[in-house]
């Protein structure tokens, strides 16, 4: 049998003995990279008929004639029949296999779509579902409808994971459509405990997207596969290459943090935990220690006295900020950003620290714990869209912070606050 690149590989068939898929392509002219085996593969599903809704398949894990066959063989696993908790991208090509998990009354986990807003939802069905009601909440449509958001303080343990690829070698090496979202979940799940190392994990594609893959192409962020289901073949990677050990920090950009708030979180946490958790961006700077100690002397200055935080603790509004120079009190108005959603649990200290952390020091720090907010006054509006950014999606405590702009600004120099102080 030839694969999508024109290499003989082998294949282990299912026991019913159904015949291999046969296709021959010409072998490609020089070293492939990812993007060119992607989109040898998303060229010829379209060519040959074989992609299904949605399309074009470019750009996406592509859809394919054949995928629900594909997907009703992880039945045939013993790693699913003995998973309780399963982790489901939710592509449509792996629809069949959220079905199967359905009715075999396991957990499903569906990643959030491109990480917005959290890690997983959890499908819950309603009491009674019938077939076609599962059938639904199975779809996106129904993972939008019948779904509860699963936090990080979520305790999940996910026993198998199932993602979807554009391209997969028979050794278990995979390539995804270029996002890197797979690779980060599962560095993300590694992060928060609820995958092992021995946890499997399985991608469903058609015959055509077993391909060879050079190694060279692989890096170490990449995930790797145990099984591989096709519409024709079962096949058992046993794969050495080790999956991620956790996310890669120094891979990651500032960008990423703001398009997957969720990442700020277990950075944090990480940071905590005596971790380094450099940033991409930040490695050109690892020299320059002045800036970094700066900062932190900056946030000590600003949140002091560290005695207050006992009254703030029993309700009282608590407000800390530097002696305000002479530039500063004759000009403008400050831009205030509301914290809401803070824990009863959560210290002031506490959330200094994280402020401190995102190198978002505000110049005045007023502290509601028993209302559960806080408000962060900066000396500029950029600044404060900045810290709102930054801060947008983070989790302390157990709960999701809300954080945005105050609805109605302040002065400087205004009774409220000075009135507090």
């Amino acid at each position: 049998m030839m694969s999508l690149l024109g290499v003989g590989v082998t294949s282990l068939l299912r026991s019913e003995g159904r015949p291999p898929f046969h296709l021959r392509l010409p072998p490609p002219a020089g070293a492939s990279s990812k993007w060119d085996i992607r989109e040898k593969v998303w060229d010829h599903l379209e060519s040959t008929g074989l992609a299904e809704f949605p399309r074009p398949v470019h750009r996406r894990i592509p859809n394919f004639k054949g995928s629900l066959q594909a997907c009703s063989s992880i039945q045939e696993l013993d790693v699913f029949s003995r998973a309780r908790e399963v982790k489901v991208d939710p592509d449509k090509p792996l629809e069949g296999v959220r079905l199967a998990a359905l009715q075999a009354r396991k957990t499903l986990l569906v990643p959030t779509p491109r990480l917005r807003t959290g890690l997983f939802n959890r499908i819950v069905p309603p009491s009674g579902a019938t077939k076609e009601i599962l059938r639904i909440c199975a779809t996106s449509q129904g993972v939008k409808d019948y779904s509860v958001p699963v936090g990080l303080d979520g305790r999940a343990q996910v026993d198998l994971v199932v993602v979807g690829s554009v391209a997969v070698s028979e050794k278990g090496w995979r390539i995804g459509k270029g996002e890197g979202y797979a690779d980060m979940e599962y560095a993300m799940m590694v992060s928060m405990g609820a995958v092992q190392e021995d946890t499997p994990v399985v991608t469903i594609v058609h015959d055509c997207q077993v391909v060879d893959i050079e190694e060279e192409l692989l890096d170490d962020h990449d995930l790797t596969v145990d099984f591989i289901l096709t519409p024709t073949r079962i096949i058992k990677t046993n794969c050495k290459r080790p999956k991620p050990q956790g996310i890669i920090w120094h891979k990651v950009s500032y960008e990423m943090l703001g398009k997957i708030p969720i990442l700020k979180t277990l950075r944090y946490r990480e940071k905590q935990m005596g971790k380094d958790v450099t940033l991409r961006d930040e490695h050109p700077h690892l020299a320059n220690t002045t800036r970094a100690a700066a900062l932190n002397k900056e946030m000590a200055e600003n949140t002091q006295p560290q005695a207050a935080t006992g009254s703030a603790q029993m309700g009282q509004h608590h407000v800390e900020s530097d002696p305000l120079s002479p530039r500063l009190e004759g000009s403008g108005t400050i831009t205030t950003v509301y914290v809401g959603n803070i824990p009863p649990s959560l210290r002031v200290s506490e959330l200094k620290c994280a402020l401190r952390e995102f190198h978002v020091t505000p110049f005045r720090l007023n502290w509601q714990g028993a209302q559960h907010r806080a408000f962060l006054d900066y000396k500029d509006q950029v600044t404060a869209e900045r810290a709102v950014s930054s801060l947008k999606g983070l989790s302390l405590g157990g709960n999701t912070l809300r954080v945005e702009l105050a609805k109605s600004q302040r002065n400087k120099g205004q009774g409220e606050i000075n009135s507090q102080k």
